[in-house]
This record gives C-alpha cells, sequence and structure tokens, in this order.
C-alpha cells in the first residue's frame, strides 16, 4: 500500500514538473513572439521612414534639377542614379559606364584640365571633397557651351582608408551666370558712368571757365578804356565770349533732354530745300574769305516729315562744323534721293579732313582732332544724340588733306 502511495506521488509531482517547464516554454514563446512583433514593427516604421526619404529625396533632387552620379575608383567609370537636369536644349553628357575621364573630355577646353584634376584627386584619396563650375561644351547648337555646377565626397572607403565609390551631384547653372553676368554688366555700367560723370563735369569746368574768364576779365576793364575803338573792340570779344558760353550751355541741355527723354518728338511735314536753304543764308557771312558755299539736292522740291526743331539742330551742327575747319575751297550742302522711307543729308568741305583713326572718335564728347581750334567738342555728339532719338544715325567720310563729309540719315514719313 505505501509503494503505491509512493508511486502515485511520483507520478504527480512528474506531472507538476512537465506542466511547469510547459508553462515556462509557453511564457518564453509568448515574450519571444512578443519580442519580435515589437521589433517586426520597428523595421516596418523604419522601412516606411526610409520611403518617405527616399520619396522626399528623389521629390528635392526632381526640384532642384540635379543629377546624382557615383564613380567607382577600381574601375575608374561613372554611373548616373538619377538625372533630373534640363536636357531641352544644349544637352552633352557622357554615356552610362564611360571612364570619367572621357566624360571630362565634353568639358569646355578652357575648364576641362582643371576639372580633370579635381575629380581625380578625390577618387586618388588626395582630398576628400570636390566643388567645380565649369562651361560644359556644346559643339552642334547654337551655344558653344552651358554652365555647370558639380560636388562629390567619398561614400565608401576600402579596409586601407582609399576611396572605393564617390558620389557627386551635378547642376545646370545658366540662370544664376546669366544674372552674375548681368549683374557685373550692371557693375561696370555703373562704374563707367561715374567715371564719365566725373570727366564730364571735368571737361564742363574747364570749357565753362575759358569764355567766363574772358568775360569777367574784359568787363572789369571796360570802365578804365576811354578810348571808343578799344572799347568796341573789348565789347566785341565779350559779346564773342558769351555767345560761346551760350552754345556750349545750349548743347549740354539739347544732350540733357533728349537723353533724359524729357522732349518728345514733334512730327511736322515741312518743305527740305527751303528748310536747308534758309539754314544756309544764316552762315554766309561767317564764312572765311574765299569760301563758296553751294547746293546739290536731288531734286527741286521734297517734302519730308520728321521732327523739324532737331533736324535744323543737327545741320546747324554740321555747317558749323565744316565753316570752322574750312580755310578755302567749298562747303556743298546737300541730300540723296530717299530710299526705303529714309533720307540722307550731308555736308561736304574741302577743309583738314580727319585722320582714318579719329573718324568715329570725333562723335564723342569732348574729343577734339585739334586742341587749337575753338570749341567744346560737343557740337557732333549732339548730333549724334539727336540723330539716334529720330531713329537715324550719322557718320563721316574723310581723307587727311582732303575734305570731310558729314552725313546724318534720318527716317521720313
Amino acid at each position: 500500500m505505501l509503494n503505491l502511495l509512493l508511486e502515485t506521488s511520483m507520478q504527480d509531482y512528474s506531472l507538476w514538473i512537465v506542466f511547469f517547464v510547459i508553462t515556462i516554454v509557453m511564457i518564453w514563446l509568448l515574450f519571444l513572439q512578443r519580442h519580435q512583433r515589437k521589433q517586426l514593427k520597428g523595421e516596418l516604421t523604419e522601412l516606411a521612414k526610409i520611403q518617405k526619404r527616399n520619396v522626399e529625396y528623389e521629390f528635392v533632387i526632381k526640384a532642384m534639377r540635379v543629377s546624382v552620379w557615383h564613380v567607382d575608383t577600381k574601375t575608374h567609370t561613372i554611373s548616373y542614379e538619377q538625372d533630373f537636369r534640363d536636357k531641352s536644349i544644349n544637352w552633352n553628357q557622357a554615356p552610362e559606364g564611360s571612364a570619367y575621364a572621357d566624360a571630362a573630355q565634353l568639358i569646355d577646353p578652357r575648364d576641362s584640365e582643371r576639372v580633370y584634376a579635381a575629380l581625380d584627386d578625390i577618387c586618388s584619396g588626395r582630398t576628400s571633397d570636390y566643388h567645380e563650375i565649369y562651361r560644359v561644351s556644346t559643339p552642334y547648337s547654337v551655344r558653344p557651351f552651358y554652365w555647370e555646377e558639380s560636388y562629390a565626397t567619398v561614400a565608401e572607403r576600402d579596409v586601407d582608408g582609399k576611396p572605393t565609390i564617390i558620389v557627386g551631384t551635378s547642376m545646370r547653372i545658366d540662370e544664376r551666370k546669366a544674372m552674375e553676368e548681368a549683374l557685373v554688366s550692371a557693375r561696370n555700367k555703373a562704374e563707367e558712368s561715374d567715371r564719365l560723370k566725373s570727366a564730364f563735369i571735368a571737361n564742363m569746368s574747364h570749357e565753362i571757365r575759358t569764355p567766363l574768364n574772358a568775360i569777367v576779365g574784359f568787363t572789369s576793364i571796360l570802365p578804365d578804356i576811354t578810348d571808343d575803338t578799344e572799347r568796341k573792340g573789348l565789347l566785341d570779344l565779350v559779346h564773342e565770349n558769351t555767345q560761346k558760353l551760350l552754345r556750349i550751355i545750349d548743347d549740354i541741355v539739347s544732350i540733357s533732354k533728349v537723353e533724359a527723354g524729357q522732349e518728345e518728338l514733334v512730327m511736322t511735314a515741312f518743305e527740305l530745300n527751303t528748310m536747308l536753304s534758309d539754314l544756309m543764308a544764316r552762315y554766309y557771312a561767317d564764312l572765311h574769305p574765299g569760301v563758296e558755299m553751294t547746293t546739290a539736292f536731288a531734286s527741286d522740291m521734297e517734302n519730308v516729315t520728321t521732327d523739324h526743331n532737331r533736324l535744323i539742330e543737327i545741320m546747324k551742327h554740321l555747317l558749323s562744323n565744316a565753316m570752322k575747319f574750312t580755310a578755302q575751297g567749298t562747303i556743298t550742302v546737300g541730300y540723296n534721293k530717299p530710299e526705303a522711307g529714309r533720307i540722307r543729308i550731308w555736308v561736304r568741305d574741302t577743309g583738314k579732313g580727319i585722320a582714318k583713326e579719329h573718324q568715329e572718335r570725333v562723335f564723342e564728347r569732348f574729343f577734339k582732332v585739334d586742341e587749337f581750334i575753338p570749341g567744346a567738342g560737343l557740337g557732333l555728339s549732339v548730333c549724334r544724340t539727336l540723330a539716334q532719338s529720330l531713329g537715324g544715325l550719322v557718320g563721316v567720310e574723310s581723307k587727311l588733306g582732303e575734305g570731310s563729309c558729314f552725313w546724318v540719315e534720318i527716317p521720313i514719313q
């Protein structure tokens, strides 16, 4: 009986042990399952984050129109992961898997050596980053190149620390370079304008002071002059210098008003022959002795429509200029038959003529071929400004020692 009880007790004990072990195993399995579920949930969360980052990453490089590329330093080849650069115009790129040395050959010769050296430095481990701005050649396009900017860094290294993979980005920067060039151009224009302003003030100070000194000097001694002949001579000199001063101021005002756009064109119809003849009549008395003034009109009557006052102003300067440099011979005023709605009016003289290297410069402000000839050097500059305001242009044909022919060509209605 005792043995039976012991045997029964042993069986019950074994059952309890088995039950305990099973319970422990089940608890451990539940814990393991919960841990794995938590780990899987974390991995799914991280995967979702990675996917989100990939979407954001792609969106960013797409918005920035960037390309992402890799260089394998063992094979020296370049491959493109994603490329959102503008390829519509002037496009040039090395094929996938090309050697980066070949890719560098597509760069403009002015930049290729520098860019290749920088890329080779990072691939060889001599530098840890890369940044270059360069021109990419487009030999079959209207524009010979476009601008690009690239960055790169080391993505992977071997056990010795040498780079194995280089990752980089490239972006077209044509608009930025155009803006930079525009800013540089604007700065240069501002500096040139400031320089011209200073030169203008310096020149005007000199040109105005010369007749003004004469006026002040002669008028200050007039009260002490009792001889009538001498007084008349001084008054004539004062009058002459007063007229010079007025002409300088008139020229400055004319240029300033036209360039500031304060004077609008007043288009009127008039007969050209009459206008030129009346203008010439004003200058006959001021011709050098022995100089003859003639006309060479293309027709007996030519009706034109343009700004009458501006054309007269131009012709006054051209006539005055011809008289100043013609001591003998003739001064001829004429015009050619209108062509394609434009007419060329000219003044030809047999004066000193102008050397070829000075023929364009005579239209610059304050430029004088002969410093000993009276004048501020503004007349021909005024002519050019007025002609351009009429939609025309001025020019000169001249041979040194044989005379000159100054002309103005303007549209007529």
